[in-house]
This record gives structure tokens, sequence and C-alpha cells, in this order.
């Protein structure tokens, strides 16, 4: 049976998402690419050899049950699921003192509740797979919360940081819930992304094509790997296990 995967957030062909795709077909897996605007995701999808495309938005539950069943009625599995796609990010704020409680509550419906709702509705699909992985797109933000990481300011884009902090308890959440199972879900920081060039000032920043490794690395995982964590480049920032996520030095568990 086909190896498949689906990417939500995959809309820009200079984007992390589309980069995932990419090396995921290079890997003979049938990529589903999911956006908001079915015709951009269309598009990215015509340039992969093994690749369709689904409309998807993480603050719409109809799109989402929708993609669901096409991959359901399409393959009858799916071996990898990753939450790519991430609201805008509150760059300019730099305290939750003044954060936008609006932008807040957009951030966690489509970085936290948004992700939380599909892996729900693919569960059954990421179960009849031999051996699935559920990768969940973070961010290095997150841990000036959990671990007081210093950012230069007291709470740099608190939507955006409190959102993926979330999405981190998610991912142990479901690790531990799912560590009976042959599924795998770990969560990946891509890292300084160059994914607006037209905006400029990226020059610190690398290629999407090279953070897009670590993501499908987290993807491909063998049946031993590690389950629970958070990822940059194959490498453990933190363990995400509701019983271990204070402790950053306390090994990762591998199934």
């Amino acid at each position: 049976m086909p190896k498949t995967a689906l990417i939500t957030g995959t809309s820009r062909a200079a984007g992390l998402g589309s980069a995932i795709a990419r090396l995921l077909s290079e890997q003979d897996y049938h990529v589903i690419l999911t956006a908001r605007d079915l015709s951009r995701a269309e598009s990215l999808a015509a340039r992969l050899p093994n690749a369709t495309a689904v409309r998807l938005d993480l603050a719409d539950l109809a799109t989402m049950t929708a993609a669901a069943d096409y991959v359901a009625a399409s393959f009858g599995h799916l071996d990898v699921l990753v939450n790519n796609a991430s609201d805008v990010v509150d760059f300019a704020t730099l305290s939750a003192l003044d954060a936008d409680l609006a932008a807040v509550q957009s951030a966690l419906d489509i970085d936290v509740l948004g992700p939380w709702q599909l892996t729900q509705l693919l569960l059954p699909l990421l179960k009849a797979a031999p051996a699935a992985r559920i990768v969940n797109v973070s961010s290095v933000s997150a841990l000036q919360i959990s671990t007081g990481l210093n950012l230069g300011a007291s709470l740099r884009a608190p939507a955006h940081s409190f959102a993926k902090h979330a999405l981190n308890t998610l991912t142990g959440v479901l690790a531990s819930a799912l560590r009976d199972t042959p599924i795998l879900v770990n969560a990946v920081d891509p890292g300084e992304t160059a994914t607006h060039p037209e905006r400029g000032g990226e020059d610190t920043a690398r290629p999407a094509l090279e953070s897009a490794r670590g993501v499908v690395w987290a993807a491909t995982l063998p049946p031993d790997g590690p389950t629970g964590g958070l990822f940059l480049d194959g490498q453990p920032l933190l363990s995400l296990l509701p019983d271990t996520e204070k402790i950053a030095e306390q090994p990762l568990v591998h199934q």
C-alpha cells in the first residue's frame, strides 16, 4: 500500500509546507497538500510527481471533515500527518500585558485547536497505517514560557508563543495517549526560516528546504524512534510528555 502524508499550510511555493511536501514526495510518499485556498495548493501539487490538493481550513470543521473523508475514500490510511499551518505571528508585541486577545484566540484556533480536531478526525486512518507519524511544527518562541528562554523581551510574540507552547503540551499529551500504539508524535522547531523573501529582513534565516529536513526526519522515524519530544534538526530540545515536561534533562521516551 502506498505511503501517504497530509501536510497543512501548503499554499506558498517558498513556504515550509511546500518544502516538506517536496522532500516527502522524493521519498515516494503520496503527499496531500492542504490550504484554505485550494487553487494555490493545486498549483504546488502540480509540480510534484505524487501529489494531490485538498481544501482545508483549520478554523472550519466542515473542511477538516471533508479532507478526512477524502483520505479515507482515496487511500484508506494515512502514514504521516504534519500539522504545519500557523496563524500570523504577532512579532511586534513584546509582552503578555500588551497582547491582543483576539490574536491569541486566533492563534489558538489555528495552531492548537485545529490540529487537535484534525488529528482526532484522522486518527482512524493513522491507526490503519503500519506505523504512523504525527509531527507538529512548533517554534523556539514557546521555550520562553516552558524554559524561560530569553528572546530579548518579556514575552516576544505572545499570541504565537502561547499557542506554540500549548501545541507542545498537546504533542506530549497525544504521545502519551498513543504510547501503546506504533504511532509516534513529536514537535519540531524548524529554526529561523526564510519563507517570505518578498518581505526582506531574512538575511540570517535559512532556506525552507533546509528547515524542512528536520520535520521530515520526525515524519519518517523508525519504529524505535522517540515520541513526545521537541526537536530541532533531529536533536532533542525538550521532553514534552506530561510527567517530564519541566525536566529538560530527562531522556526522551523510546518505544
